[in-house]
């Protein structure tokens, strides 16, 4: 749906279809088919409503000849538009143990390229022609993996020609069909890349360089016209929960980002756990209860510890960091759980809304983006007080965000699931 922000060109506000277990594109389908009509009547009944697609390989695989025309015809009888996919997840994402598999395959491997270059020309099928698309990715490999420095230059160094590769085709479809499309790496904790210093420093020293040298080789581009090129196509994806577990001042990662011409082009509002650690331990010993249904088997839950000298501390998954709770000197953790974004407080638990509420209030008054996904992907896995029935849950998130672009602050409306 459109949105009003500070950006001169229409903005898009939808929720990502991740949220729906579901692979296969009949699945992914019958998802859509369910949730969005009766979404869109509520929210957009006379104008039409986007939707943030999830497809994995094997349901882009299936979308492409009379099953997409169907799709596609099916989108204009419902007044529908899909104007970005999320291409993080590959594979299966519900339902099985996901964990760090869901770096694999990373951006140094041939799959992942094919994957991407394959949602490209799906979207490009899909886009409205006055609308560009963004596909989310993973932010290049999961750096556990990449411990030795020779190791992750390479992957650095792979990630970057494959991702020009990529950049090289999305110059070719512009050509072709006239949709602007770019790819949005996505830094989370954990990540290759996780904050926007290590954005930057991927760009200038590894994407760009590398970038220009191949679209001069490939396409005849002068390293000016190849740099605005890849500055185009290869962006970034702010996921408001990401960053706030890495404990990153929005208006300062906007600037720093800004200042370094790369472009934000998809927000993901999310919220991520929060809770201030308490001296006693008996109030600690609670605060482990509170928080172990939250450190399921299914998805990675980075924390990351903040200590009163402001130095962080990462721990890989909360099940990890759960056993130190009792006896750290941190003063505050912040944990990777997407949580209900209208909830603010949860038996004595926090959330990051705030930063959402500063995001959306930033991009109110500047053009930084024009996509907005609203990705609480874990519903299913939410522990049970927590959980609701999804489609009003869905709408709930709306509400939220539209109230809180509307009023420009956050009102820390619920305290509860009531």
């Amino acid at each position: 749906m459109h949105i009003t922000t500070a950006s001169p060109h229409p903005s898009h506000l939808t929720y990502c279809t991740n949220i729906h277990p579901g692979e296969s594109w009949p699945q992914v389908f019958n998802n859509v088919q369910h949730y969005i009509p009766p979404l869109k009547a509520s929210l957009s009944p006379t104008a039409p409503f986007g939707i943030g697609l999830r497809l994995a390989n094997i349901a882009a695989q299936a979308l492409h000849g009379d099953t997409l025309a169907h799709f596609q015809t099916w989108l204009t009888e419902q007044d529908l538009y899909v104007f970005t996919l999320n291409g993080f997840p590959f594979g299966s994402f519900h339902g099985q143990v996901v964990k760090d598999r869901v770096y694999a395959p990373d951006w140094s491997q041939r799959s992942r390229l094919d994957y991407t270059k394959r949602l490209a020309h799906i979207l490009a099928a899909l886009l409205p022609s006055n609308v560009d698309g963004s596909i989310s990715t993973l932010p290049l490999s999961y750096k556990p993996w990449w411990i030795d420095q020779s190791a992750r230059a390479t992957i650095l160094r792979d990630s970057s020609h494959q991702l020009a590769l990529l950049a090289a085709e999305l110059i070719r479809l512009r050509q072709t069909t006239g949709k602007q499309i770019h790819l949005d790496l996505e830094p989370e904790p954990d990540g290759l890349i996780e904050t926007t210093i290590e954005a930057i420093d991927f760009f200038n020293h590894w994407l760009l360089p590398i970038g220009k040298t191949h679209l001069n080789a490939q396409l005849g581009l002068t390293p000016a016209a190849a740099e605005a090129h890849l500055r185009e196509h290869i962006r970034i994806c702010y996921d408001t929960c990401h960053f706030a577990v890495e404990y990153e001042n929005p208006l300062t990662a906007f600037t720093q980002l800004q200042a370094a011409g790369i472009q934000v082009g998809k927000v993901q509002i999310s919220a991520a756990l929060k809770v201030a650690l308490p001296h006693s331990l008996a109030e600690r010993h609670l605060l482990r209860e509170r928080l172990q249904p939250f450190a399921e088997s299914t998805y990675l839950h980075q924390v990351i510890a903040r200590h009163a000298d402001g130095t962080l501390h990462h721990y890989p998954d909360l099940a990890i960091a759960l056993p130190h709770l009792e006896h750290t000197t941190a003063v505050e953790w912040r944990t990777h759980f997407h949580v209900p974004i209208f909830v603010h407080d949860y038996d004595g638990l926090h959330s990051t809304q705030d930063d959402i509420a500063t995001v959306l209030r930033l991009l109110a008054t500047s053009p930084a983006s024009q996509h907005f996904e609203i990705e609480t992907y874990t519903w299913d896995v939410l522990p049970p007080a927590l959980k609701t029935d999804i489609l009003p849950s869905i709408q709930r998130e709306y509400e939220w965000v539209l109230e809180t672009i509307t009023s420009g602050s956050c009102k820390k409306q619920l305290s509860s699931m009531s």
